[in-house]
């Protein structure tokens, strides 16, 4: 049993999701349809951001590499997946699809679909990094593009790649570890009727060049088929069956890549993939999912906002602002670690960082190597960061003072020192957060392996 110790890396079409929720107890005067009276709006990841957010509040450490747009939806999305795992950008042309779900008294009466976005498919250099440190692969094909551009991110890779179909999507790469099509998708990918779902598991092992495929059955479990044609039935734990599936595929995929990661045989990997996506309709599917300072993420959302705006806006909105600073000069990964670690502390993360004559009167001649400009615009680009902010001065209190954070992050390497900004952290009442650095990751490293090569 082989246990691969990277991340999950999720590789699919993100969407954002949208749930009206309300009653409707009367029809409308002008037409026989029902009349819902809004109760409350929530905001979730959708496609392969769904199946990403799922196996983050399991705990593991995701990765999602899907294309993002520059557009009011676009920015709520990223505001709702930040703090819960990374994500790897690639572009999107066109507007963010966003599906709207009016539901009265947990049943759905229409859906509305909206934006035309589609992926620029082209492997990036941060996408490939990512794919090459993978523990496991899930592709989430949505139909919007991202799996397209698989091929060439997945070319070589030597972990399990687990496949998530789309009827509007591309055909999987051979060689994976499972395909999880559902009943109709096995169907329509079968190319002809009235073929049963075990049947359709066995033909599509041998035309997908596939380890496994797992078709899904709702309620009924999955049939699983192997290379060599031997299949079998698993069915679902015994639970009181909801009715909401919404992502509940998302949830069975997510699920079988990580016990695959963990090194368990492909049966037992789709037996917890049955298990937990059962569990989740049981709780109430994607609708009963509830993101904290989603409605912040929302507001966020609107327009790119400045360092004060989400400042007021998080502080406004009850949330709980996260800050800290440094020279971020040649961006490595152990600033993103400490960047994303220090995101998931709060609902927005604001980065100060030193000027150029600033850094330089800290870290000496011939530094910063690169100029504030450039910094910047690298840290905008993560994902984690909401906003990022300049000081001129030696120390960041001033910013501290103007910006007010609940929380101030600052590296392992000050652990056991009193920082220089103590006294304003101390007279805003702000709580101080040192988290560990990663080992062997600093610029001043990287600078002299530069200089000794």
């Amino acid at each position: 049993m082989r246990v691969n110790g990277g991340p999950l890396v999720v590789i699919g079409d993100s969407l954002l999701d949208v749930d009206i929720e309300g009653a409707a107890d009367r029809l409308a005067p002008d037409a026989p349809v029902p009349v819902v009276d809004v109760e409350e709006e929530r905001l979730r990841p959708g496609g392969a951001g769904l199946a990403a957010l799922l196996a983050a509040r399991d705990g593991a450490d995701v990765v999602l590499v899907t294309a993002l747009g520059d557009d009011p939806q676009g920015r709520v999305l990223r505001a709702l997946l930040n703090g819960h795992l990374e994500v790897v950008p690639l572009p999107l042309r066109g507007s963010t699809v966003r599906k709207t779900r009016i539901r009265a008294r947990g049943q759905t009466l229409v859906r509305m679909d909206t934006g035309d976005g589609r992926a620029v498919t082209r492997a990036t250099e941060a996408a490939l990094r990512a794919v090459r440190g993978a523990g496991t692969v899930l592709v989430s094909d949505y139909g919007r593009g991202v799996a397209g551009g698989a091929r060439e991110l997945l070319s070589g890779v030597g972990v399990p790649i687990v496949w998530d179909p789309h009827p509007r999507g591309v055909t999987p790469v051979p060689g994976c570890a499972l395909v999880t099509p559902s009943e109709s998708e096995a169907m329509q990918m079968c190319g002809r009727p009235y073929v049963g779902p075990d049947q359709a598991a066995r033909q599509l092992t041998r035309t997908l060049r596939a380890e496994a495929v797992a078709v899904t059955l709702g309620a009924q479990g999955a049939t699983l088929a192997h290379a060599g044609g031997h299949y079998r039935r698993i069915p679902p734990p015994t639970l009181t069956s909801g009715h909401d599936v919404c992502g509940a595929g998302d949830r069975f995929a997510g699920a079988s890549a990580l016990a695959l990661r963990d090194g368990l045989p492909v049966e037992d990997a789709v037996a917890v993939g049955v298990g937990e996506a059962s569990r989740f309709v049981e709780s109430g599917g994607a609708a009963a999912i509830r993101l904290r300072g989603h409605e912040l993420a929302k507001e966020m959302g609107d327009r790119p906002r400045t360092p004060m705006e989400v400042a007021e806006l998080v502080r406004s909105s009850g949330g709980r602002l996260i800050a800290t600073g440094g020279c971020f000069d040649l961006l490595h990964a152990g600033h993103v670690s400490l960047l994303r670690r220090a995101r998931a502390l709060g609902d927005a993360l604001i980065v100060c960082v030193n000027s150029d004559a600033s850094a330089k009167r800290l870290k000496g001649p011939g530094r910063p190597v690169v100029g504030q400009r450039d910094r910047v615009e690298v840290l905008r680009a993560l994902g984690c960061v909401d906003a990022v902010m300049v000081f001129e001065e030696d120390t960041p209190d001033a910013v501290i003072e103007r910006l007010r954070p609940h929380v101030w992050v600052k590296g392992g390497d000050y652990s056991g020192r009193e920082l220089p900004e103590a006294a304003s952290l101390e007279r805003i009442g702000a709580e101080t957060v040192v988290l560990a650095s990663v080992p062997g990751r600093s610029t001043t490293g990287l600078i002299a392996a530069v200089q000794e090569a």
